[in-house]
């Protein structure tokens, strides 16, 4: 290949390679790299070009596409796919949702064949999604020797890149959650939220969850019960963190026949690591900061045994190049300046006309004995949201009356929207404002005096919803890793409460109609995070008599049970009576 002057009045230009950007006249525009067409040489003529600096291809050369699509299909290997190539460049993406591999020392064998042929790929073991970027081939001038190709394929033979999917069947999941006097049940509830989202998002589901004490014999009655449930892996995540070998969540390993393959791990967070064997089956001691979602060492193993990788000590061991990941707020000593919880407040809209339950509120009616619209405010009450805004509307001063009980607590207020028929979103328009510190009155709105990183908008007529759903929410709130808008799922159709950061205060304030926020959240899927939950509380609403009656029919027919297993937990295994898992617990 050589660069040249070309004139346009012979043929000479024909199948030259432009080696400018030509601007010939508004709306036509020869990009660098266009190789000339007989009708693209008579336009440069028309345009007044006399001649062009363009690249000329030797009968030995490849052109720039050729060359990166040849490279790249010889670099993919088993769950990647090549796009078509253009300007040079070929990119390789996932065809399912799995673990890259990467054969590294191959990668650096190609890169060393000549500086005009690249390949950048991800790092190996990165968890994709499917359709997911992996890799790119980038050829740098115009065109290369055929020779060099040739050397480039001899580097690569069967591929230097694989996807190994992600198996459902791998990912079974049985957890054992365990309690101390001091822990409180939102700690609890936040934890499983984690648990349930990571599963999913490995292909797999929580199968069994189950809460016990923190002593060796309780740990051990649980791994047994699990062990009957047919789970793929184990998860423990311990009120206090495993500290030795001959820890509380060990020794029970230990006790029903399991065997101790490595403690520690060299990535932070997730230093305190346990990984096991019971009943044949994989199991980690979960570190304290997997509490949340912020990605761990927890992440880097149960995504391996996710993609059928057998995880050892040595592969442990070999975690510390790139372990060092971002920072915990939930760690006790940080290890830079601490990172504070965010503070969430919460909107509940408690001011539509209930126009189809006829001449009666619905919010004042009873479901289980309580006001339905006091069933939201009580189960943010029992999590650390502050500070609670009820929206009313219709029939205002019914629905204060009853808010006036739980606004005592000093967290709950009333704020008023005189133009709730006009639509939920002047509701939400409202309370957003009322959350809003620092900016001045809206529509006669005194903002919150405290800082609100976020808001949990709720609706008053949703009395299943309860604090073990909002406490998964929490649990998977985290701006800094991109998880900014927290919506909540059951059997995949999409549910309320959801709790949006306050960086969309601002469109959420600019809303109109009776849809609510809805519209916003396909505007910004590339920070929503879907929470599975385990039983339709968040999906299930009070809008017509009938579903009102209802509910209270089926209170009427059991009511020695208020409340069903906690929010976003699966139904438990019953244990034996000599178990200590009979201790139960309901979401408040």
């Amino acid at each position: 290949m050589r660069f040249c002057r070309l004139s346009l009045t012979g043929a000479d230009a024909v199948g030259a390679v432009c080696a400018h950007t030509l601007r010939l006249r508004p709306g036509l525009v020869f990009k660098k790299g266009r190789v000339l067409s007989a009708a693209d040489v008579a336009a440069l003529r028309e345009a007044g070009h006399v001649e062009i600096v363009a690249a000329q291809l030797t009968v030995e050369d490849i052109g720039e596409d050729e060359a990166a699509a040849r490279v790249a299909h010889a670099a993919a290997g088993a769950g990647l796919r090549c796009a078509e190539a253009s300007t040079g460049r070929c990119n390789l993406h996932t065809t399912a949702a799995g673990l890259l591999r990467v054969d590294a020392a191959r990668v650096h064998q190609l890169n060393e064949v000549d500086e005009a042929v690249t390949l950048a790929t991800l790092p190996d073991y990165s968890p994709l999604p499917a359709g997911a970027l992996v890799a790119t081939v980038k050829i740098i001038p115009f065109a290369v020797p055929g020779e060099i190709v040739e050397r480039c394929l001899a580097a690569v033979p069967g591929g230097v890149l694989s996807l190994q999917p992600f198996e459902p069947a791998r990912v079974q999941v049985g957890l054992v959650l365990t309690r101390l006097p001091s822990v409180p049940d939102s700690l609890l509830d936040r934890a499983a939220g984690s648990q349930r989202v990571r599963a999913e998002r490995l292909g797999g589901r929580l199968v069994a969850e189950l809460r016990c004490p923190h002593d060796e014999a309780s740990v051990a009655a649980a791994l047994r019960t699990l062990h009957a449930q047919g789970c793929s892996q184990l998860w423990v995540l311990g009120a206090s963190a495993i500290v030795d070998r001959s820890d509380v969540i060990p020794a029970a390993v230990v006790a029903v026949g399991g065997q101790i393959e490595h403690f520690g791990m060299p990535v932070d967070p997730g230093n305190l690591l346990l990984l096991a064997r019971v009943f044949d089956t994989p199991l980690v001691g979960v570190p304290g900061c997997a509490r949340s979602l912020r990605r761990s060492g927890f992440d880097f193993v149960i995504e391996r045994l996710a993609a059928g990788f057998p995880v050892g000590a040595a592969d442990v061991r070999a975690m510390g190049v790139g372990g060092l990941l971002g920072e915990s707020p939930l760690r006790p000593q940080p290890r830079s300046e601490a990172l504070g919880e965010p503070q969430i407040g919460a909107v509940v809209l408690a001011a539509g006309l209930s126009r189809r339950m006829g001449e009666q509120n619905k919010l004042v009616q009873p479901v289980d004995g309580v006001p339905l619209v006091l069933h939201a405010i009580d189960a943010l009450l029992a999590t650390n949201v502050a500070p609670i805004v009820v929206v009313t509307g219709h029939q205002a001063d019914a629905v204060q009356s009853l808010v006036a009980s739980r606004a005592a607590q000093g967290r709950v207020r009333c704020v008023h929207n005189p133009d709730y028929a006009q639509g939920l979103s002047t509701s939400l328009r409202v309370g957003i404002a009322a959350l809003s510190a620092g900016q001045g009155a809206v529509d006669g709105v005194r903002p919150s005096a405290q800082r609100c990183d976020g808001a949990l908008v709720c609706l008053g007529d949703m009395p299943r919803v309860r604090s073990g759903h909002m406490e998964a929410l929490l649990a998977a709130f985290d701006p800094s890793d991109g998880r900014e808008v927290i919506v909540p799922t059951y059997r995949g159709q999409r549910g309320n409460p959801v709790l949006w950061s306050s960086r969309f205060f601002p469109e959420l304030q600019q809303l109109h109609g009776d849809s609510g926020a809805k519209a916003l959240l396909s505007n910004h899927a590339d920070v929503l995070c879907y929470v599975p939950m385990g039983d339709d509380g968040v999906t299930l609403d009070v809008d017509t008599n009938e579903a009102l009656a209802a509910l209270q029919r089926q209170q009427a027919a059991r009511p020695e049970q208020k409340r069903g297993p906690a929010a976003g937990e699966p139904e438990r295994p019953q244990a034996s009576p000599d178990e200590p898992l009979s201790e139960r617990r309901s979401a408040e």
